[in-house]
């Protein structure tokens, strides 16, 4: 795949000069609620994305699934901001929780964005206030380009960054809309936190773009049969976080269409 390739989105641009609010996210599991809040009407695939043109009462969407990572969060969003020019792209999906208080189901609102060295961070101009009692916080978050399986690696990583949680693409969508002057947010829900380390299959199992590699979970499955039962489990515990974020996400994009109507 070329790099023109890869920036090249299959929905065309629309035929209106409403403005379309961008959302990027890496998996359908994460964005499912959210979109059986809107109404569909374009769904189209390439280039090992998935482009979902959708409406939120007055608001048009662009729902991209770009796959797990940074660079294959960077390559969505060109596509996304090549295609449509949103006013805004919002980074959602997953999160891990870096500090005692982030339950399964709790909302992460980044006010800046680090990697693991500490050698990029991007501040965001946010208004929002948290709320923890409500299960919203208002904080730093990470970016790896691996994932955080350990409790003990997770405080480490907080001890590190001072971020409060960590996720695999926010950074690269930040990093493609501050080159190209497009307003962000980023917006994740806690879907792992700091009871259990994550079973260690998920490192084998998740390929590049998200997706489950056949050949190694089955290989899994030989090697520790149980596995399949922590896997079930986590699963479960992703649906139900992306139940919260499906229910949060309706209000900020109504609060950011209203910065441009």
């Amino acid at each position: 795949m070329t790099a023109s390739e890869s920036r090249t989105p299959p929905l065309s641009p629309p035929e209106t000069d409403e403005p379309i609010l961008g959302i990027v996210c890496a998996l359908h599991l994460e964005i499912a609620p959210f979109l059986r809040r809107t109404l569909q009407f374009k769904h189209q695939s390439g280039n090992g994305f998935t482009f979902r043109g959708c409406r939120l009462e007055e608001t048009r969407l662009c729902v991209v699934e770009g796959g797990a990572g940074m660079n294959r969060a960077e390559q969505a969003t060109h596509a996304l901001i090549d295609a449509f020019h949103p006013p805004w792209v919002v980074s959602v999906g997953f999160s891990g929780a870096l500090v005692d208080g982030l339950k399964i189901g709790h909302i992460v609102v980044a006010d800046s964005i680090t990697d693991r060295a500490g050698r990029t961070k991007l501040s965001i101009d946010l208004k929002m206030k948290a709320a923890p009692e409500r299960g919203l916080h208002v904080g730093p978050i990470v970016t790896t380009n691996e994932i955080v399986r350990l409790v003990s690696e997770k405080r480490e990583l907080a001890a590190a960054t001072g971020a409060i949680a960590v996720d695999m693409e926010s950074l690269g969508v930040a990093r493609v809309c501050q080159a190209r002057g497009t307003k962000f947010m980023a917006v994740r829900v806690i879907s792992d936190d700091l009871f259990a380390d994550l079973p260690p299959e998920v490192l084998a199992i998740l390929g590049p773009k998200g997706t489950i590699r056949a050949g190694a979970l089955f290989g899994s499955l030989l090697k520790r049969p149980g596995c399949i039962k922590d896997l079930w489990a986590l699963r479960e515990k992703g649906e139900e976080a992306a139940k919260y974020l499906g229910a949060f996400l309706p209000g900020v994009i109504n609060g950011l269409a209203g910065t441009y109507r």
